[in-house]
């Protein structure tokens, strides 16, 4: 018994040390050399304070700020613990109707506004997570933004072409406007 139990128990040892310890430290160490920004989690710090993560969208509700997706993560909006999309197909009726009710509430908060509602400001993203808008998400909002922030509609619309990210590798996904990065660049902008 001792010729079967003794190498299992080595083994196991030798294992839990290589997998459970030696590996994450050297993965985690080279993370931190060669990629320090993303190891740390890609925050966004302003005055030396963290405000948010590149990769994680955050709630926006005054009409002073640019808003985001919609996030379909529970308990809370933008849970990164609880990530995941809702899983209510294009027919069901609670999507249809969560759709509906955000369309009423953009128009609501900028009733003068005429433009179509663009697709992503009512229908959240498969992770829930998305800090990301499209650009025409972002230009249906700044007639009301600008009013709120009583700057021109050219500034918040020259903010918004500042803070539009290209496509990946210059031909993958669509340009897009980081939600955070817009918001921080107009709380630093003065009417």
């Amino acid at each position: 018994m001792s010729k079967i139990l003794r190498p299992a128990l080595v083994s196991l040892v030798l294992l839990s040390a290589i997998t459970g310890l030696l590996y994450p430290v050297a993965v985690t160490g080279v993370g931190k050399l060669l990629f320090p920004q993303q190891a740390a989690g890609s925050l966004i710090t302003e005055g030396g304070k963290s405000v948010g993560s590149e990769l994680i969208g955050q709630s926006f509700t005054s009409p002073k700020y640019f808003w985001g997706r919609p996030s379909a993560t529970g308990p809370m909006a933008n849970n990164a613990a609880g990530s995941g999309g809702s899983n209510q197909g294009p027919l069901n009726p609670a999507l249809v109707d969560a759709v509906k009710g955000r369309v009423e509430a953009l128009r609501a908060a900028d009733p003068d506004n005429t433009l179509p509602v663009p697709a992503d400001l009512v229908t959240a993203s498969a992770s829930g997570l998305d800090p990301h808008i499209t650009v025409a998400a972002a230009r249906y909002q700044a007639g009301r933004v600008a009013r709120e922030r009583q700057l021109p509609v050219s500034e918040v619309l020259r903010l918004i072409d500042e803070h539009t990210e290209g496509r990946d590798l210059g031909l993958l996904g669509e340009p897009r406007v980081h939600v955070l990065k817009l918001n921080l660049a107009l709380d630093k902008t003065r009417p």
